[in-house]
């Protein structure tokens, strides 16, 4: 990032302490605060857990050996891996990164950048302890009952994951039955994404999100996090050729401004049309019966563009009607198929008599939520807005936006761009901190367009 854009409100965050663990216990610890020329931290709607990225110099006497002597930290610990590393950190307006005033992560990956006969450059990628623990866990019994719950049992078991975070996991409606056949348990968590409608949808919304912030694991739905209802907007920012001065030149009803701004139209027709993104296929087939069944389902209909589901901006994108197919009834128009087998009788919960009552009880319902979710998951992504900001903790990844940029027009009034304006949600977060400069770097999207609502 480039320090071109320095401002008084973008000024270095404080960075309190960053203290390293020992792996061989007792009160070995050295913090390398003192000498950290760059801290990254990064959240995203699509990873699993959140990470950082930190380079520190070390001049040879951060740490101490056995014998007493001074040595670098990567000699002095040493420096292997998986070491607990406690970050305590906090923006201009003294927000600190989480609930919590420290932020703990685990080394993951130790890089010497550069060395010579007085300093060592280092960078450290740190992860969240239960990004390790994927890799040394798998999931291998059975499960019953609401997807949520599911969730809920992989975080928090002693056998899986562990986590003692706090969950924000919104709950399902559906009951869905599997064995986890020995898959990582991040593996399972978001199949299990998939397969999840929110509560009163009855298949109209499917699609969870599962992903991590400073505050905690979160298990939400496309739903909700573009409902204002359930996730109102957490600021309004606009981006303007206008001196920020300290704020005092914003409008009335922003928080803040944008120091960069960025818009990228995501919708490649053909990409959206192979991924299924308006209209899909299924063909289910039930191999105990020979069952076979061709359902098709559009989420645009009549060609108007509008649909029943929640949406950030006005509207989805109006297609061109001169590329309708034809549509009698049994031909409808689809642009993917997918092809599942009907689970009938699978795992039934109960006794003997339960499972036998429930033989021909579908476990999973295909076509109320698989292709609903995938046509929603693609949705989500038609418009994506890239902004930078001073540095702001309080901000993170599922959190609605609201955003506003100036209009081009003729009349050159200054007017706010109708179509790329309004509630966007952040989707990926990188708070960047050099000893200089602090800022909080954006990608915001939503599944529809036109500005919806105002900044106040």
């Amino acid at each position: 990032m480039s320090d071109k854009i320095l401002t008084a409100s973008a000024e270095a965050a404080t960075i309190k302490s960053v203290k390293i663990f020992s792996n061989l216990g007792g009160d070995r610890s050295v913090d390398i605060s003192a000498g950290i020329t760059l801290l990254m931290y990064f959240e995203s709607i699509l990873e699993d857990t959140l990470r950082a990225t930190i380079r520190f110099v070390d001049s040879g006497d951060s740490a101490k050996s056995d014998d007493g002597g001074n040595k670098t930290v990567r000699e002095g610990l040493p420096l292997v891996g998986q070491e607990r590393v406690e970050i305590e950190f906090e923006d201009n307006n003294e927000v600190a990164i989480g609930d919590s005033p420290k932020l703990t992560l685990y080394v993951n990956k130790i890089t010497p950048i550069d060395s010579d006969t007085k300093t060592e450059l280092i960078q450290l990628e740190l992860v969240s302890k239960e990004f390790i623990f994927n890799e040394k866990i798998r999931v291998n019994t059975r499960f019953d009952g609401v997807v949520s719950e599911h969730i809920k049992s992989i975080l928090t078991d002693q056998n899986y994951l562990r986590s003692e975070k706090e969950l924000h996991i919104e709950d399902t409606e559906n009951e869905f039955n599997f064995n986890g056949n020995n898959k990582k348990p991040f593996y399972m968590l978001n199949a299990l994404s998939k397969k999840s409608v929110p509560v009163g949808k009855g298949g109209t919304a499917a699609g969870f999100f599962f992903y991590e912030t400073s505050n905690g694991f979160n298990f939400k739905s496309l739903d909700a996090l573009l409902d204002p209802s359930k996730n109102p907007k957490k600021k309004s920012i606009i981006y303007n050729e206008t001196p920020e001065s300290k704020g005092q030149n914003l409008p009335e009803g922003y928080d803040m401004k944008a120091l960069e701004y960025e818009l990228d139209n995501r919708v490649d027709v053909q990409e959206k049309l192979r991924l299924g993104a308006y209209s899909s296929k299924m063909i289910l087939f039930d191999p105990f019966n020979c069952y076979y069944e061709v359902l098709t389902d559009s989420v645009i209909e009549s060609g108007d563009g509008k649909d029943t589901e929640q949406s950030a901006g006005k509207e989805l994108p109006v297609l061109n009607s001169e590329f309708n197919t034809v549509n009698d009834g049994k031909n409808k128009e689809f642009s993917r198929t997918t092809y599942f087998l009907v689970d009938h009788g699978s795992l039934p919960s109960g006794d003997t008599s339960q499972q036998i009552d429930d033989a021909e009880k579908q476990n999973f319902e295909y076509f109320k939520i698989a292709n609903q979710s995938i046509r929603r998951y693609n949705q989500f992504y038609a418009s994506k807005v890239t902004i930078t900001l001073p540095g702001d903790f309080s901000l993170h990844v599922g959190d609605a936006i609201f955003v506003d940029a100036p209009g081009l027009t003729a009349e050159k009034t200054g007017e706010n761009d109708q179509q790329a304006g309004g509630i966007y949600i952040i989707a990926d977060l990188c708070h960047y901190m050099t000893p200089k400069n602090t800022y909080t770097k954006l990608n915001l999207v939503r599944d529809s367009f036109g500005r919806k609502g105002t900044a106040s």
